[in-house]
């Protein structure tokens, strides 16, 4: 490990401020490449000659399920098959947003995605593991944000 890389746990929590997200808890996947987001009611549009998409995230955001949905715009940076644990490929919407990990502060991709029957409602993949400099622990979680509730 160089002086630079930081230990995270298998799962932490984080924050995504440009959706608007305070807090969500995120599983660490090293085999997905690109982070995905559990987002609801995704919709498409033209904002001033650009495409941008538009909806809806209910994070489980502490000891207390809030599951009030945050409304979300964000321009489309690409739009991508992306094949799942499963097989299963799916065209995903793939939106560039800044994250919040500990100190820790920089971009990431996100594809937006129907999460509902999976145990977390994001996914911190490869990408965003290379981007903030990561290793991952297997066995801890929560190594570098508190784990205020379940």
């Amino acid at each position: 490990m160089t002086e630079k890389q930081a230990l995270i746990g298998w799962r932490e929590w984080l924050s995504l401020p440009a959706l608007g997200i305070e807090r969500i808890k995120a599983k660490t996947d090293t085999g997905a490449r690109t982070s995905a987001l559990h987002a609801m009611n995704i919709s498409p549009f033209d904002h001033e000659g650009a495409l941008w998409v538009a909806f809806e995230v209910a994070p489980h955001s502490g000891g207390v399920r809030d599951r009030a949905r945050i409304q979300c715009r964000a321009p489309v940076r690409d739009h991508r098959p992306v094949k799942s644990s499963s097989g299963h490929a799916q065209d995903r919407f793939v939106i560039t947003t800044p994250v919040v990990l500990g100190a820790r502060h920089f971009e990431i991709e996100l594809t937006l995605t129907n999460r509902a029957e999976m145990g977390f409602e994001m996914l911190f993949g490869r990408t965003a593991l290379r981007a903030g400099r990561f290793l991952v622990h297997p066995s801890r979680s929560f190594l570098l944000s508190p784990r205020q509730g379940r």
